[in-house]
């Protein structure tokens, strides 16, 4: 029986800086190969290529990835300055109205990092370009150096609403997570409920409020050692059953933690 089918959301890069790809971290394969029990198909993110009323047709869920280039802030308003880093414009074009249209499908959807960031931008909401130049929060980003054990390695602990999705999936409202990013929530999207926080406030997991189907993000990375980890197995494992439920016909794919 075939499996069904997830659309990995991966970035524009260049190889050797010079030769134009589309790439995506295997461990994103990884996590919903042997964890969500799907097929892992990577989707070159680029409105030249791809339309969304084609991807929603095409798959049965899919995975907002982690990337280094950053939404850009005219998604939200805001003018562009160096603090904001790096784009994918090209990206931006395909996964900000694609959040958009899986949200009005109930089609379901897994976000992180970067995705948790586009949720929020899509939905309405705006972001810090640099969380650790704010008074209070701590440094969120990746260590420069360490192999990829020690850049992944857990961080710090995050409380999650008592009674929200995370804590029914999770089974706890503390969780250690390997946070790993620069920018952050600023104000929230109208629908954007958050559900899981740093020790410095910072927004760390999300859910769409009134959302029919999967709509979660997380601002970690669970997607590193997923199989083996206890906190990402459980929602890799809660995203598949959603993306198998939408694969099977069911309409939307309503999210289950009973």
């Amino acid at each position: 029986m075939a499996r069904p089918r997830v659309g990995i959301i991966g970035n524009s890069f260049l190889i050797n800086d010079e030769y134009p790809a589309h790439a995506g971290g295997t461990m994103n394969s990884e996590a919903v190969a042997e964890v969500a029990g799907a097929l892992p198909l990577l989707i070159p993110a680029d409105p030249r290529f791809v339309s969304v009323p084609e991807l929603v047709e095409c798959f049965d869920g899919f995975l907002f990835t982690g990337g280094r280039p950053n939404v850009h802030p005219e998604e939200y308003g805001e003018a562009e300055t160096e603090a904001h880093g790096s784009f994918d414009r090209a990206r931006d074009a395909i996964a900000l109205p694609l959040i958009r249209a899986l949200v009005e499908r109930g089609q379901p959807f897994f976000a992180i990092c970067r995705g948790f960031q586009e949720v929020n931008v899509a939905m309405g909401g705006t972001l810090h370009p640099e969380i650790r130049d704010l008074p209070g929060r701590i440094n969120h980003r990746m260590p420069p150096d360490g192999t990829l054990d020690e850049k992944f390695a857990l961080r710090h602990m995050v409380t999650l609403t008592e009674g929200g999705l995370f804590h029914r999936i999770l089974g706890a409202t503390e969780v250690m997570t390997n946070t790993l990013h620069g920018q952050g929530i600023k104000r929230p999207g109208p629908r954007i409920v958050i559900e899981g926080v740093a020790p410095d406030g910072t927004p760390e997991a999300i859910h769409v409020a009134d959302a029919p189907g999967f709509a979660l993000a997380v601002q970690w990375h669970p997607e590193y050692r997923a199989a083996r980890d206890p906190v990402s197995r459980p929602l890799f494992e809660a995203f598949g059953k959603a993306v198998a439920d939408w694969a099977r016909g069911d309409r939307p794919a309503v999210l289950k933690t009973a």
